[in-house]
């Protein structure tokens, strides 16, 4: 038997419960009790009093007769997907029918997941006989995991508005928030309309030749000279050319690092969950370049080792692992990374490790496993800049603690660039980038690879 949180049925729901009265009613009850107080002094007025409180009684039972005699004037439903993307605005929809024959007064209050933190989501509207509306509101998770909505609740109240009654949908919906697949796809949208300027993607002109063979063409004016084939011109009597493509099949991995250092919060997420949006959207990139695209996570463990593939269902692998990572957010472990991907990783790769380096020291503890990958692969480590820094040093300060903040800051935001120098002395590629700029820098740097040749 449904219960009447889960049907919204006005029989199922007990009378009491879902019988509200209206600040309309309050003042009518408070304009009775005034009048009574009046006849103390005008007994003679009395009769009239007792005759409107008496209509005012008929009134109300009307109202409630109304609003009762249909066990289900009302229909809402909440439209929303199954997944929500993490860090994007998600649309959810609400939609209500009035199946009443008169027009009604329609108050509803949603209740959303309790990780918005938003208590008072209400919408007012008025709906005539047999009329529907759609109402929208967007929300904007900034943490993965499963979000549990709670009830649409639809107050509505009749002709006279003395009373509202209560209606209950859509109970216990549950939807998982994933990596920023809104903005994945939305990348390959651009990508597929040529318009991939607007979004940051660069433009990178390649150097030199690719390696890959791909077609004998007829010569047409603008090709290279140099990729003449001498051989099929003879033989047919008219210029051909070689045309050449990206080498495909590389392997890239992105390495994530699930220690402490990411947890720092920037725009209401943590720089893990930046990390985790800007390796969907990498290995996305990758997959349609033709490349391999794999995955590792660790922190004080290795915690999970996706092998580069690029077959057709390997980026809804990369979509399932990522959501389902979880931290601590201990120290993270370099030397068992580099263990791993010694054993792991046969041929050579890009390998793309997100994890964030607040200090030079903090850096060269890891530098040793980081140099060691660096022989064997092509490194490039993405860490984050802190964008506050910004905020502090352009303040002038008032104050000697004022002071001391901004001298902290010029520190800590020129270690960042020491940092930078200091990796690329050891053949290490770096991405020094603010948390709502990864994901473009990200594969800006890929695609600049693949431009070079490296992979």
């Amino acid at each position: 038997m449904p219960t009447d949180r889960q049907s919204g049925s006005s029989p199922i729901i007990p009378f009491f419960k879902s019988l509200y009265l209206s600040n309309r009613l309050f003042i009518g009850l408070a304009l009775c009790v005034l009048a009574l107080f009046v006849c103390f002094v005008f007994e003679h007025y009395l009769f009239v009093v007792l005759v409107g409180i008496g209509v005012g009684s008929v009134f109300l039972l009307m109202d409630i007769i109304t609003l009762y005699m249909q066990s289900r004037g009302i229909q809402a439903s909440r439209s929303c997907p199954d997944r929500l993307s993490n860090g994007d605005v998600n649309t959810v929809l609400l939609s209500v029918t009035n199946r009443y024959p008169f027009r009604i007064g329609i108050d509803i209050v949603e209740e959303v997941p309790f990780q918005f933190q938003k208590r008072n989501l209400t919408f007012k509207t008025h709906l005539g006989v047999d009329r529907s509306e759609v109402l929208y509101y967007d929300l904007r998770p900034t943490e993965r995991g499963v979000y549990r909505f709670g009830a649409v609740n639809v107050y509505v109240s009749g002709l006279l508005g003395l009373v509202s009654r209560r209606y209950i949908f859509d109970v216990g919906k549950e939807v998982a928030v994933y990596p920023s697949f809104i903005e994945m796809r939305k990348y390959e949208l651009l990508a597929a309309s040529h318009r991939l300027t607007d979004y940051g993607i660069k433009k990178i002109r390649r150097i030199g030749h690719a390696t890959e063979f791909d077609q004998i063409k007829h010569y047409v004016a603008g090709d290279d000279p140099r990729t003449i084939n001498y051989k099929a011109t003879a033989r047919i009597n008219q210029l051909m050319v070689n045309t050449y493509q990206e080498e495909k099949s590389q392997p890239v991995y992105c390495v994530i690092d699930k220690g402490r250092t990411m947890k720092m919060p920037f725009n209401g997420m943590t720089l893990l969950d930046h990390a985790i949006n800007s390796t969907l959207m990498v290995c996305s990139t990758a997959l349609n370049k033709g490349d391999k695209a794999g995955l590792i996570t660790f922190s004080k463990d290795i915690d999970e080792i996706l092998p580069a593939d690029k077959q057709r269902r390997q980026r809804n692998k990369i979509l399932e692992t990522l959501y389902a990572q979880k931290t601590d957010f201990k120290e993270a472990d370099y030397e068992r990374l580099y263990v791993t991907v010694r054993r792991k990783l046969s041929q050579r790769s890009l390998i793309i490790l997100y994890t964030n380096f607040e200090t030079v020291k903090g850096m060269r503890r890891q530098l040793k496993y980081l140099g060691h990958m660096a022989k064997d692969h092509l490194v490039l480590v993405a860490f984050f800049l802190n964008s506050e820094f910004n905020e502090v040093l352009d303040t002038t300060p008032a104050n000697m603690e004022e002071m001391f903040r901004k001298g902290m800051a010029e520190k800590l935001s020129n270690d960042k660039f020491l940092i930078v120098k200091e990796l690329n002395r050891y053949g290490i590629h770096t991405i020094l980038s603010k948390p709502e700029n990864l994901t473009i820098d990200s594969m800006n740097k890929y695609l600049e690879f693949k431009s070079r040749g490296l992979i």
